[in-house]
């Protein structure tokens, strides 16, 4: 059962997913201001160097690697538009780029310089295809918010029925006249109702005062 409190994380996920699309659109667009002439190679610089051949620029990404120590961050250059920095992870087995725009795109790199500006291009192809996938996320997660929102809405689906047995129950104790006090409750006012009041007591006879006042007429008649 849905409650407004359980609620709270879906905007913070509609937010997060819309600042996602928001990044992409952003790379994309910096992608497009940033293509590769025909059949040719946009250029990449590495380490302060402008580099118009492929074969150079990948084995220049490779020779920076030397510089990377581990999970913290190395700035080696920029590639259209975009900022790059290597890592060594996974213990010194993955050898990753990532290129910095609003969002960060990851490369695993191999050992080879040519195919490594392959994985990068492939890589930056990608924003499209990441851009639906958040899309998707996102159009899922707002229509789990109003699912939540209409279920919160609808009355206690046994309602109707307890509020039946709640009546007939009531109906039963009628029938059998169920006193619904206490035993104390009961025994005291027992007590009550047996115990005399004091009016009781003015307004009763008095059985000494009335042979009194019969003696004292006889005394009289005498």
């Amino acid at each position: 059962m849905w409650t407004w409190r359980g609620l709270r994380h879906f905007p913070v996920q509609i937010e997060e997913n819309k600042g996602f699309l928001s990044g992409f659109e952003a790379d994309m667009k910096t992608l497009e201001q940033h293509p590769h002439p025909k059949d040719g190679f946009a250029g990449m610089e590495v380490k302060g160097d402008f580099l118009t051949d492929k074969d150079n620029a990948g084995a220049a990404i490779l020779e920076a690697f030397k510089d990377a120590k581990g999970l913290e961050s190395v700035p080696i250059g920029t590639y259209r538009g975009f900022s790059m920095s290597l890592t060594v992870e996974n213990f010194g087995k993955d050898f990753i780029l990532t290129l910095k725009g609003k969002m960060s795109h990851r490369v695993e790199l191999g050992k080879d310089a040519r195919g490594n500006l392959v994985r990068i291009d492939n890589a930056l192809a990608q924003m499209p295809e990441r851009y639906k996938t958040v899309q998707g996320r996102l159009e899922n997660v707002q229509a789990q918010l109003a699912t939540a929102k209409a279920e919160l809405g609808k009355p206690f689906p046994q309602e109707a029925e307890l509020k039946e047995k709640s009546a007939r129950l009531a109906e039963l104790n009628a029938e059998l006249n169920i006193d619904d006090r206490t035993p104390m409750e009961q025994a005291a006012e027992n007590v009550v109702a047996k115990r005399p009041s004091v009016l009781g007591k003015l307004k009763a006879p008095s059985v000494h005062g009335a042979g009194d006042r019969k003696k004292s007429h006889e005394q009289e008649a005498r």
